[in-house]
This record gives C-alpha cells, sequence and structure tokens, in this order.
C-alpha cells in the first residue's frame, strides 16, 4: 500500500528533469499521474525525456502514469486537460505546477538589456503565468474531492539574484502567487506552497555543467528529491498547517526522514551563486 494509493495528480512539465522527478515519485506512493509537456517523441528535442516514457515509468513505480501533450501557453488546451481530468478520474488531489521555458540566454551572464526581450515572455509567461492557469481550472476538481494540493516548483532566486533578471522576478511573482492564492483557498482545505530545490542533476544541468565553473553537481540533488518532498506533504495531514509557504526540499527531508535516491542528503539551495558562474559576485 502506497501512502498515495487513490490520489490523482497533475505534474506539468513532466518530460524530464523536477518535473518527472515529481512525478514519479509520486507514482511511487501509489498515485495516478497525468503528465503533461510538449515532447512526445524522443529525439526531437535537445535533451532526452518524453511524456511517454515518464508515463510508462510512473507506472512501473507502481502508481499509473498517464501522458497527455500540450503547450502550457495555450489555454484552452490547458483547460482540456482538466476537463479530461474530471471525466476520467471526477476530480483532483494534487497539482504540481512545473512547466517552465528555458531560454539559452538563461546562463549566458549577460545582463538583461543584452538579451532579448521573449526571455521575458519564456520564464514570467510560461513558468508563472502557467502556474497561475492551471491553479485556476483545477480548484473546481480540488474541491470535488474536498480539498488537496498545489505545490509551485519556484526557486530561492524569489529573494536573491540567480542567472537572469527575468529568472528572479518569475520566481518571486510565483512566491506571492503562493501566498495570496493560500489565503483565499485555505477555508477549503487546499494547501498551496512553494518548493526551492537546490541545484538539481537534470539532463541540462549535466550537459552545460561543464561550461558553468562551480556548480557542484556532487553534492546536487537528484531531479526525483523535490519529488520526495511533494510525496510527503501530499501525505502530511496537517499540510494546512503549511499552506502559504515557500518550503526548502532540503529541510523537508531533516522533517520528513527521506533521502536523495542515494540515499545521502544534498547540499540544499545556493544562497549566493558560485564565483566564477555566470550571476555570481565578485
Amino acid at each position: 500500500m502506497g501512502a498515495l494509493d487513490g490520489r490523482i495528480a497533475i505534474v506539468t512539465g513532466a518530460s524530464r528533469g523536477i518535473g518527472k522527478g515529481c512525478a514519479l515519485e509520486l507514482g511511487a506512493a501509489g498515485a495516478t499521474v497525468y503528465v503533461t509537456g510538449r515532447t512526445v517523441t524522443e529525439g526531437e528535442a535537445s535533451l532526452p525525456g518524453t511524456i511517454g516514457a515518464t508515463a510508462d515509468e510512473v507506472t512501473a513505480q507502481g502508481g499509473k502514469g498517464v501522458a497527455v501533450s500540450g503547450d502550457h501557453r495555450d489555454d484552452e488546451r490547458v483547460k482540456a486537460l482538466f476537463e479530461r481530468v474530471a471525466d476520467e478520474q471526477g476530480g483532483l488531489d494534487i497539482l504540481v505546477n512545473n512547466a517552465f521555458l528555458i531560454p539559452p540566454e538563461l546562463t549566458s551572464g549577460w545582463p538583461f538589456w543584452e538579451n532579448p526581450i521573449s526571455n521575458w515572455d519564456d520564464m514570467v509567461g510560461v513558468g508563472t503565468r502557467s502556474a497561475y492557469v492551471a491553479s485556476l481550472f483545477a480548484v473546481p476538481l480540488l474541491l470535488a474531492r474536498g480539498g488537496g494540493l498545489i505545490a509551485n516548483i519556484s526557486s530561492s532566486g524569489a529573494v536573491e539574484y540567480a542567472w537572469h533578471v527575468a529568472y528572479g522576478v518569475g520566481k518571486a511573482a510565483l512566491d506571492r502567487f503562493t501566498s495570496d492564492a493560500s489565503r483565499e483557498l485555505k477555508k477549503h482545505s487546499i494547501a498551496v506552497v512553494s518548493l526551492w530545490p537546490g541545484l538539481v542533476r537534470t539532463e541540462r544541468t549535466v550537459q552545460v555543467g561543464d561550461a558553468l565553473p562551480g556548480l557542484d553537481l556532487e553534492t546536487a540533488e537528484s531531479s526525483r528529491f523535490t519529488g520526495r518532498a511533494i510525496a510527503a506533504l501530499a501525505a502530511d495531514p496537517k499540510i494546512m498547517e503549511k499552506t502559504g509557504r515557500a518550503l526548502v526540499s532540503r529541510e523537508l527531508a531533516d522533517e520528513y526522514g527521506f533521502t536523495d535516491v542515494d540515499g545521502r542528503l544534498p547540499a540544499g539551495p545556493m544562497r549566493q551563486r558560485p564565483k566564477g558562474a555566470p550571476g555570481s559576485q565578485p
């Protein structure tokens, strides 16, 4: 028996990276997980991973994975996703807002005025806005189940400089959404939290790691570590005590007693960019 047997979850942006890790951990706890993303064929993206492969791995972990292709810039397709879940499941228990578009300039080290304006639309328009839109459509389904959890994948970049001006603005706005939405949803037993991972060994980070001196991948988190934090939160009967807060995945490991997939505890969020890396302080 899993701690989340019978629960229904949606994880956005789950072809790879943290989204995939969250989907796998929810599946390992017994949940049915709808995984969304744009990549449906291996090789069509510059990085490995597809929503179908993630869904299959969710099922292999003991849950049930359902792949749903879609672009979170398209509100009608997002609406159709939640309508499908309502028709097939009658409600929703967990929403993980992870969808994010990373422009190539994120790790360039260039100041914002030398970057294309589209960087704002990529990170704020997709990352922050898509969390708002998905949550808007999710709330009626969460209400149908008597409450639930909305988990927004954020960053310590919400409170200090990290990588790119638009990145930090988007994460700060996401954490404010968490705080404000929690005020309206608390009376409905719907918890809203932000999660701050540390440095994560995603497919992208591993690919570009050599070009970013100072990043210590040895102490970084696996893509499943924050997923374990979300699974623990979703199973916590006292989750409403945490609503509205930005929570650090590494600190939740101490509270709930989980480790990373290799049995170790990672270093946690970077409070300052490593010296020599783009965006670091001199």
